[in-house]
C-alpha cells in the first residue's frame, strides 16, 4: 500500500512519538536500582538561576584551562558545520543548523557536569579525571539519552529543509539571494514564523526532557525513565524558573556564537557547571 509522508512538523510527531516509545522500552535494561525510590524534587525561586550562575563561574573559574580543553570541540564542530552550510544547496539549512545545535548542548555537557560533581566531592578534577565520566554506572543511559538528543536533532533540521523546499523551493544561488527571498516575501515570513514556532516547540522539549536528567544519571543510580520523568516534574513544578533558565541558555548561546563561535569555549562549561548547581537545587 502506498505511504505518504505528509506534512513535516506531523511526521516529527509521529517519528517523535515512535521514538520515545522505543527510547522507554530499550531504557527498561538501564534501569537503575529497583528499590530506590524516586528522587524527591525541590521548589525552586527565581534566586536560584542567579545562584546556580555564581558556582558555575566559580566552578570555571577554578578548572578553567581543563574545562575550556575538555569543550573545545564544541565549537570546532560548530564551525565545520557551518562551512558546510556555505554549500548552495545547503544555504537555507545555516540558521536552522545554528539554532538547532543547541540541542546537543546538553550532551556536550557531559563532561562538565562530572567535573563539578567531582569539585563538589574534594575530588581530582583533572582532564582525565573528568573523562571517567564513561565509567559512571549509569553511562550507557547517558549514551541512550545522547543519541535520541541527536535524532532530535537531525528531525529538526528535515524539518527545516522541508519547510524551505515547501514554501521557498530550489535552494538560492548565494547568501543575499536567500535573505531577499526570506525578507523580501510573504512565503520567507510564513517560513520564519512557522519555523520559529516548531523550532520553539522543540527546544523546549529538550529543555524539560534534560533539564537535570543528565546530571542525575551521573551523580546517582537511577534509569533513564526515572531520570527523564524527574526532570518533566521539574519543569511542571516550577515552569516560571525553567522558562527563564532556558531565556538564560538560549541568549548565552547567542552571545558565544557571535564571534564565530569562540564564545562558546566560556559560555558553554559556564552554563554546564550551572546547570549542575540548579540541579543540586531542584534534587533533594
Amino acid at each position: 500500500m502506498t505511504q505518504t509522508i505528509g506534512n513535516p512538523a506531523s511526521w516529527l510527531a509521529g517519528a517523535f512519538g515512535r521514538a520515545s516509545h522505543h527510547a522507554v522500552e530499550s531504557s527498561r535494561r538501564m534501569g537503575g536500582i529497583a528499590h530506590l525510590a524516586a528522587p524527591r524534587t525541590r521548589r525552586l525561586h527565581m534566586g536560584d538561576i542567579g545562584d546556580a550562575l555564581r558556582a558555575g563561574w566559580a566552578d570555571f573559574k577554578a578548572c578553567r584551562t581543563d574545562v575550556m580543553f575538555l569543550v573545545l570541540i564544541y565549537p570546532v564542530i560548530g564551525l565545520v558545520l557551518m562551512a558546510i552550510g556555505f554549500d548552495r544547496n545547503l544555504i537555507p539549512l545555516i540558521f536552522p543548523l545554528m539554532a538547532g545545535f543547541a540541542i546537543l548542548g546538553p550532551v556536550a555537557a557531559v563532561g562538565v557536569y562530572e567535573i563539578s560533581r567531582r569539585r563538589e566531592r574534594g575530588e581530582d578534577t583533572g582532564l582525565f579525571a573528568a573523562l571517567k565520566v564513561v565509567q559512571r554506572p549509569r553511562f550507557s543511559a547517558v549514551v541512550m539519552l545522547g543519541l535520541y538528543l541527536c535524532a532530535l536533532f537531525i528531525g529538526w533540521m528535515l524539518i527545516a529543509a522541508g519547510l524551505h523546499s515547501a514554501l521557498l523551493g530550489d535552494a538560492p544561488a548565494s547568501l543575499s539571494a536567500f535573505a531577499d527571498q526570506v525578507f523580501g516575501t510573504a512565503a520567507g515570513w510564513t517560513m520564519i514564523v512557522v519555523g520559529c514556532g516548531l523550532g520553539f516547540a522543540i527546544a523546549l522539549a529538550v529543555l524539560a526532557i534534560s533539564l537535570v536528567s543528565f546530571p542525575l544519571l551521573i551523580d546517582r543510580p537511577v534509569g533513564l525513565p526515572v531520570a527523564v520523568s524527574t526532570s518533566i516534574q521539574v519543569t511542571r513544578e516550577n515552569p516560571k524558573v525553567v522558562l527563564t533558565w532556558g531565556a538564560v541558555i538560549a541568549a548565552g548561546l547567542i552571545l558565544g556564537s557571535l564571534p564565530m563561535l569562540i564564545g562558546l569555549v566560556v559560555v558553554l562549561p559556564v552554563l554546564g557547571h550551572a546547570t549542575w548547581h540548579l540541579y543540586r537545587r531542584a534534587i533533594h
